[in-house]
């Protein structure tokens, strides 16, 4: 295994209005499980990040895929970064796939193309129409400093910490920028 998908969705949505990791899509799947079966189609493993009292099956969740606790989710998305980067201990992959459960729309082609380009001493990020989008992915070298997050700015600090080693790709998929922050995003 090259490289390990790591979602997050611990988080509170709250602009949502709901808990928006359970919004049915068209399809009739969660939003938070279609993001996990992309990430599963792609990603020999999987690991989702959720707050310290889910389940998987809360979320209707694919078999497979491993459950993290982050207990300080509510104090920020960096904290649940975190939670997820500690529990890589016992991986054997060069580099982990930062997904965001509120981004369904990406392809698996556009997560394979990312998972290729990844090494152990980057952090790779997918470009769509020169902005850069998620999911982001950071080489072995750069997860000790992943655990070390708090706050609600995820790995804002580590991308600037370390800005020599931030490649892009650029990729034709608009879904590498399009996430569910409102029911509307849904209908659209």
């Amino acid at each position: 295994m090259t490289v390990v998908a790591l979602v997050l969705a611990a988080g509170q949505g709250s602009r949502f209005g709901a808990d928006k990791r359970r919004a049915l899509l068209p399809d009739g799947r969660s939003l938070l499980a279609h993001s996990v079966e992309r990430a599963q189609a792609v990603f020999d493993e999987v690991r989702v990040v959720l707050r310290d009292d889910e389940r998987a099956e809360d979320f209707g969740l694919p078999l497979g895929c491993r459950v993290i606790h982050s207990p300080d989710a509510a104090l920020g998305m960096g904290h649940s970064l975190a939670a997820g980067a500690a529990s890589l201990t016992d991986c054997n992959a060069r580099t982990v796939a930062i997904l965001l459960g509120d981004m369904p729309w990406i392809s698996p082609e556009t997560l394979r193309q990312l998972a290729d380009a990844a090494s152990a001493s980057t952090i790779l990020f997918p470009l769509f129409d020169h902005q850069r989008g998620h999911p982001v992915l950071f080489g072995r070298e750069f997860w000790p400093a992943l655990t070390q997050l708090t706050g609600d700015e995820g790995a804002r600090a580590v991308v600037q910490a370390h800005r020599d080693c931030c490649v892009t790709l650029e990729v034709a998929d608009a879904g590498v920028l399009r996430d569910v922050d409102t029911p509307d995003v849904l209908r659209s």
